[in-house]
């Protein structure tokens, strides 16, 4: 979350913080997203919850939000918030 730009978005139990999301303004107009649930608080809906605000707040200023969805849950936050898989990514580690 130190890498967002954008104002950090956040679900509260009580005091402590267990959800936040936030972009990065990438090249050509892209909002990358950043998206942390505490990991005991996963699976009741607070990641898309949270995710929802950066990504309305990128597009309110004409920015093209972007997710990198790897673990499953995270790609099932994507499709219920309207992502669409556009492409992959692989990365190699060389010389080990």
């Amino acid at each position: 979350m130190a890498d967002i730009a954008s104002h950090a978005f956040v679900v509260r139990r009580g005091d402590h913080v267990v959800a936040a999301a936030g972009y990065r303004r990438w090249p050509g107009l892209v909002a990358h997203m950043y998206v942390l649930t505490k990991p005991n608080q996963r699976g009741r809906g607070l990641a898309r919850a949270v995710a929802s605000a950066p990504v309305a707040d990128g597009l309110a200023n004409h920015l093209l939000p972007q997710w990198r969805a790897r673990p499953d849950p995270s790609r099932g936050v994507t499709r219920a918030l309207g992502f669409r898989q556009l492409g992959i990514q692989l990365s190699i580690r060389i010389g080990a």
